[in-house]
């Protein structure tokens, strides 16, 4: 008889424990409780959009520009916030979270690829900013949440008293708040209205999830993403360069991840039609400008060319590494991934010039010249990299390089 007591009882506990928007989940109190956040009354997890706006869930407008403060960002040298203010504001916002009735949840991923992505969970004091946030984080399973062995945790706390915020010596812009982002800890805090900045976030998402996509063998490349027919091209280029030819991208954003099942987008596209994962790239297109026509218009790289030019990001005389950077990633390490993924792939190549012998124009509009060399590449058989005279750009290529990376590896060349 005490066995069938136990299961006529014991089944509905376990049913409510893990059900989505309920407003009461043992096990979710817990997971909440070891963040820091003890729930009050409600949490209600993964709420739908509907169900979101009938909680009180208002459609935000968007804000560009808000201060970001991140802490271990290798790029970025000394941290934008110390260690003591980044624990005070996350016991602060913690704090405020355990106090008010309600908090929502939201369960979400950087990177499409469920083998090398980074889980993210969401706690808000607002389901406003749920609704926002849920259009720029894939979905993914709760469970593959919960289970993940380090998730990130993404606070939202809008109603926070700014007092607080100002007594720990942060910047805010305005009463619309700022980003804070440790990626040691894994955290990424959002006070204010900044949950309605998606750059902001998604660049402090991209910050926080690059060693995690690394540890599991992605390589996450501020890259777009280009579909050609029936081939797959990654591209990298300057912003006006991409400008140029967006509408052709499968996402304006910058940012996939590289692996051995294919390439995945980041964040989500917003085409409903567009694949999760695409198939492993058919070609890998860098895109320089060079005004002197000294670089070709296309030409084929060899694995250690591509990551020697990729280091470089040479543009009109000047080096401009910024679309090869992934902050909180040591560059040098990247380049030996992207080698390494290039060699055991057998990704063709090559670089196009896209001011060869003119005058650079403003968001250079002679888009349909880029996309058919981009074209071209993967239907022609392209002469490898050879420049056209002016011996010294090797020795300007040579000197940037070597007093940035003294170390750096002879397989890489120009």
């Amino acid at each position: 008889m005490r066995s069938l007591v136990f299961k006529r009882f014991a089944l509905p506990l376990f049913l409510s424990s893990r059900r989505g928007g309920s407003g009461f989940s043992e096990g979710l109190n817990w997971a909440l409780a070891r963040k820091g956040v003890v729930v009050k009354d409600k949490a209600f997890q993964n709420l739908t959009s509907s169900e979101l706006q009938q909680k009180g869930a208002t459609i935000a407008g968007s804000l560009s520009g808000l201060p970001l403060h991140v802490r271990g960002n290798v790029l970025r040298g000394s941290s934008d916030i110390s260690k003591a203010q980044y624990i005070k504001l996350l016991k602060q916002v913690t704090t405020h979270m355990s106090s008010i009735p309600n908090v929502f949840v939201h369960d979400g991923a950087v990177g499409s690829s469920s083998d090398s992505n980074a889980k993210v969970r969401v706690i808000s004091d607002s389901p406003s900013a749920v609704l926002k946030l849920s259009s720029i984080l894939w979905r993914t399973p709760t469970r593959a949440v919960s289970h993940d062995s380090c998730p990130l945790t993404l606070y939202v706390a809008t109603s926070i008293s700014p007092g607080v915020v100002d007594a720990i010596g942060l910047a805010a812009q305005g009463n619309n708040g700022f980003i804070a982002a440790d990626i040691e800890r894994s955290s990424l805090i959002l006070y204010g209205k900044a949950f309605s900045d998606a750059n902001g976030i998604k660049e402090a998402l991209t910050s926080l999830s690059g060693p995690i996509i690394s540890a599991r063998g992605g390589l996450l490349l501020s890259a777009r993403v280009l579909v050609s027919g029936d081939s797959v091209i990654l591209l990298f280029a300057p912003e006006d360069t991409i400008q140029s030819c967006a509408d052709q991208l499968v996402s304006a954003d910058a940012g996939v991840v590289l692996s051995s099942q294919g390439v995945a987008p980041l964040f989500p596209t917003g085409n409903s039609n567009s694949p999760d994962l695409f198939k492993l790239p058919a070609a890998v297109i860098l895109a320089s400008s060079d005004r002197s026509g000294i670089i070709p218009s296309i030409a084929k790289l060899s694995p250690g060319q591509a990551v020697y030019h990729f280091l470089a990001g040479y543009q009109n005389g000047k080096f401009v590494p910024a679309y090869s950077k992934i902050p909180s990633m040591d560059a040098m390490e990247l380049a030996k991934a992207f080698f390494a993924k290039l060699k055991d792939h057998k990704i063709s190549t090559f670089i196009v010039n896209v001011n060869e012998g003119r005058t650079h124009i403003e968001g250079f509009t002679q888009s349909k010249d880029l996309l058919a060399l981009v074209e071209s590449s993967v239907s022609k058989n392209i002469q490898p990299f050879e420049p056209k005279g002016g011996g010294d750009l090797e020795e300007k290529y040579r000197s940037f390089l070597s007093g940035k990376y003294p170390d750096i590896s002879q397989e890489f060349s120009f």
